[in-house]
């Protein structure tokens, strides 16, 4: 499974962005799929993402802010960003886990200027 981020940039506070992520290979089978972040010095931590249950899951930090969803047809996944704050500032990674496999897309930097 390969995975092509993009969408990343730089905004101001209050600002939007939406990232992209497009799953090739096999992503047929794909168990759970979504976007993480890390900022410097941090763990990579959940952002949003598509359990296999077909719910939803949110960091509490996204909740009401943050929009994940997907285009099946095309194998992607968005990650609609509004009211962004500095403290959103991280490499977003889009990551997807297949047969007990975890794949990671190159990450996306966004950057939050006040």
């Amino acid at each position: 499974v390969q995975l092509q981020a993009s969408g990343g940039g730089l905004v101001q506070t209050g600002g939007s962005l939406r990232l992209s992520c497009a799953a090739s290979g096999s992503p047929f089978n794909i168990d759970v799929m979504g976007w993480y972040r890390q900022a410097p010095g941090k763990q990579r931590e959940l952002v949003a993402e598509f359990p296999s249950d077909g719910n939803t899951n949110y960091a509490n930090t996204v909740k009401g802010r943050f929009t994940i969803s997907k285009d099946t047809a095309k194998n992607t996944v968005y990650l609609e960003m509004n009211s962004l704050k500095s403290e959103d500032t991280a490499v977003y990674y889009c990551g997807a886990l297949v047969g007990g496999n975890t794949y990671w897309g190159r990450g996306t930097q966004v950057t939050v200027s006040s």
